[in-house]
């Protein structure tokens, strides 16, 4: 591969038995007004209005909503109860390829997803890169003053397809039940996404 960077082009997400997805479509050019959002709910693509504020639910489950926060390429996805995330498709710049070297051209640019989580409760059993951080007997084990440790490879986190719960420290049942876990604290946060929970912004 000539390009091997760490950015997120989609993510699968997992909770009781539904299937949701996020992805930052291929862009030949980069346009903000331009929405490059994918978006799925069991496998169905969400057709969401291209108005800032509009809001997408699914008819047969409770708790769920897609609002997008701009016009494009922005949406607050929550599940009561257990999640909320915000998500922006983010071009690579012309500048921000000659600082880094990526090799971005007009006409090959890319787009990835820049994402703030808040989880309202959590297992004390989390497990994930950066997510194992979270457990409540957490230790590091990584060199102190390294900016962004990550905590093992492919042999743990590497998995067969974007939904499959096969890599080796996975913990997803299918099954939610916030009795389980333990509460963290309110906590206020600079991206507006305040309350109760765990609050992780890149």
């Amino acid at each position: 591969m000539k390009r091997d960077f760490t950015w997120i082009q989609s993510l699968g997400i997992l909770f009781d038995s539904r299937k949701l997805s996020i992805a930052a479509q291929k862009t030949p050019i980069c346009d903000d007004s331009v929405d490059r959002l994918s978006l799925s709910f069991d496998f169905e693509p969400v057709l969401l209005s291209a108005v800032s504020g509009a809001t997408w639910r699914p008819a047969a489950v409770f708790g769920v909503s897609i609002t997008r926060s701009r016009d494009a390429n922005s949406v607050v996805i929550e599940v009561e109860g257990n999640f909320k995330i915000e998500a922006n498709v983010v071009s690579i710049t012309e500048k921000d390829s000659r600082v880094h070297n990526y090799g971005v051209t007009e006409e090959d640019c890319f787009a990835h997803l820049d994402l703030g989580f808040k989880f309202y409760w959590l297992s004390g059993d989390v497990n994930g890169v950066l997510g194992q951080t979270y457990g409540g007997d957490y230790v590091t084990k990584v060199k102190m003053g390294v900016v962004m440790p990550v905590l093992g490879g492919h042999k743990e986190f590497g998995s067969s397809s974007l939904f499959a719960v096969d890599c080796a420290v996975a913990r997803f049942n299918g099954i939610f039940n916030s009795s389980e876990g333990f509460e963290y604290g309110d906590l206020n946060c600079g991206s507006g996404m305040d309350g109760r929970g765990v609050v992780c912004k890149r």
